[in-house]
């Protein structure tokens, strides 16, 4: 069956760096859409960055464009989320997600299968 696993989450301070990674089995990953999600408590699940597995367009909020780059190594089956400049504010759990769909969706409806997530939390 699908899995995605993901990785890299932790304690950071504001201004500081990190890099999440996806690892996805069980799938064909080179014709899967991938998504980040994050979610902090109370709220509700936020779209963060989107890849697609066609010519590998992306997209991002206005909240983290500029400081978040989503990539995705296809020989890896691997999807990745530098984070940079992270703010107090960037604090939540982060999920990777995908879909078959060629274009980035943005709600997370549209996404079928989901990771664990990681926690990500961003000290002042």
């Amino acid at each position: 069956q699908v899995q995605l696993v993901e990785s890299g989450g932790g304690l950071v301070q504001a201004g500081g760096s990190l890099r999440l990674s996806c690892a996805a089995s069980g799938l064909t990953f080179g014709i899967w859409t991938m998504g980040w999600f994050r979610q902090a408590p109370g709220q509700e699940r936020e779209f963060v960055a989107g890849i697609s597995w066609i010519g590998g367009s992306t997209d991002y909020p206005d909240s983290v464009k500029g400081r978040f780059t989503i990539s995705r190594d296809n020989a890896k089956n691997t999807v990745f989320l530098q984070m940079n400049n992270l703010r107090p504010e960037d604090t939540a759990v982060y999920y990777c997600a995908a879909h078959t769909s060629p274009a980035v969706a943005t709600t997370a409806g549209r996404y079928s299968h989901w990771g664990q997530g990681t926690q990500v939390t961003v000290s002042s």
